[in-house]
């Protein structure tokens, strides 16, 4: 009885009561953490930045080999080898600390949800790194080959030389690897929306029509403006779509199943 009690320690995973203080001193302390990270793998990817060129140049090299034509990228300013190097190693680094970068994300998620919620976080943490790793590797190794090809055929038929840089080939590259990246987390956020109750699986399957708009709409947006690199982002993003409603179909059987027992 004269024992004092202890004091509880706040747990981010357990506790869902937070002020708008606390949200946001959460928010800036998941922040640091996963600047952190990207930071470690930064300098990590500096160290090996050459062998990570030329493994991000292997689309334009095979292209080019396959064509018959000499695979050079040319530079237009002194700075502008240290520039593209530089942001190569950055993407690099963020691949390589997603998962504790997408682990600090649904972190800061799982202080905002109910109890009988955050069981689900655990299990998008995993999902959505391995997502972000598998898009960004679909686009260089898939779908990159495709537009590089398209675009030099192209340039063929009309009659134009080519003189392609580093830098817009390491933009090109790089911002289609993020996009995809992000893409590919639909799955998640779809399964995540679902086992949360904000959205059903009848309002989804309701609303395909509707997604598939939004999907066209997001890919012209988010890619260069040609119709491969649209048509690649949208036709995979739509096929997510759907494995997800697949994922929460599955998880919503077994969940009958259970109880049903």
């Amino acid at each position: 009885m004269g024992g004092k009690k202890k004091k509880k320690q706040y747990d981010p995973v357990v506790d869902s009561t937070m002020s708008l203080g606390d949200h946001l001193e959460e928010l800036r302390t998941r922040l640091l953490l996963a600047f952190a990270g990207l930071a470690v793998g930064f300098i990590l990817c500096v160290a090996f930045g050459k062998y990570i060129i030329e493994f991000m140049k292997w689309p334009y090299a095979s292209v080019m080999t396959r064509l018959g034509e000499n695979p050079v990228l040319t530079t237009l300013a002194p700075a502008e080898v240290v520039i593209s190097y530089m942001k190569i190693c950055l993407i690099a680094g963020l691949i390589l600390s997603s998962p504790w970068v997408f682990y600090q994300l649904w972190m800061f998620i799982a202080a905002g949800l109910y109890p009988r919620e955050k069981r689900y976080v655990h299990l998008a943490v995993p999902f959505s790194a391995a997502l972000f790793v598998t898009g960004a590797m679909f686009f260089l190794f898939a779908i990159a080959p495709l537009c590089l090809h398209f675009f030099i055929k192209f340039s063929n038929i009309l009659g134009l030389s080519r003189t392609w840089t580093l830098r817009y080939y390491v933009s090109f590259i790089t911002r289609l690897m993020l996009v995809f990246g992000i893409a590919f987390q639909t799955p998640t956020a779809i399964f995540f929306l679902n086992r949360t109750g904000l959205v059903s699986i009848g309002a989804m399957t309701r609303a395909r029509k509707y997604v598939l708009l939004v999907i066209v709409i997001v890919a012209a947006m988010a890619t260069p403006p040609d119709v491969v690199s649209q048509v690649a982002l949208a036709i995979p993003l739509y096929f997510l779509f759907e494995l997800g409603i697949i994922l929460c179909w599955f998880a919503e059987r077994k969940k009958k199943a259970k109880t049903s027992e």
